[in-house]
């Protein structure tokens, strides 16, 4: 599992001519769920990025969590994050879980988050979204549950 964690002061997911979900301070989280990835990803990233130290402090330093800053979470489905775009000009998907997998590890993934702790927005899983967002910093980290020791 993906995510793709940006800190913003704002953002909303618009889906057929209507807001989905939207939050003020916090991280827009974009989630990418590979067909090998299970519950234990998601509980993984979930403890991560709920205690991720990447909000400044008072001098500015980054030493806060979002639940330090009582920052909310907005999660956007992004199987684009499971593609292989080493071979080629056009990028594979293989790797990205089916449908229903996916939709399913991506909604524990939030209820994983919200037992953290944090508050969760969502967008709708499959559906062209436009986001919209006001990046804090610019900050932006990628962490990959299969990457963990």
């Amino acid at each position: 599992m993906i995510a793709l964690l940006q800190r913003v002061s704002e953002a909303k997911v618009w889906v057929d001519s209507h807001v989905a979900g939207q939050i003020a301070h916090g991280l827009l989280i974009f989630l990418g769920v590979f067909q090998d990835d299970s519950e234990e990803d998601g509980e993984f990233l979930a403890q991560k990025i709920s205690n991720f130290r990447i909000f400044n402090d008072g001098a500015g330093k980054m030493n806060l969590s979002i639940k330090d800053v009582e920052g909310s979470s907005l999660v956007v489905s992004q199987f684009t994050l499971c593609a292989d775009w080493m071979k080629g000009r056009r990028p594979s998907f293989i790797k990205a879980a089916p449908p229903a997998e996916g939709k399913y590890l991506y909604e524990k993934f939030m209820q994983q988050l919200t037992e953290q702790g944090i508050p969760v927005q969502s967008g709708v899983f499959g559906a062209k979204m436009e986001v919209y967002l006001i990046n804090d910093g610019p900050v932006t980290f990628v962490l990959d549950s299969n990457t963990r020791n």
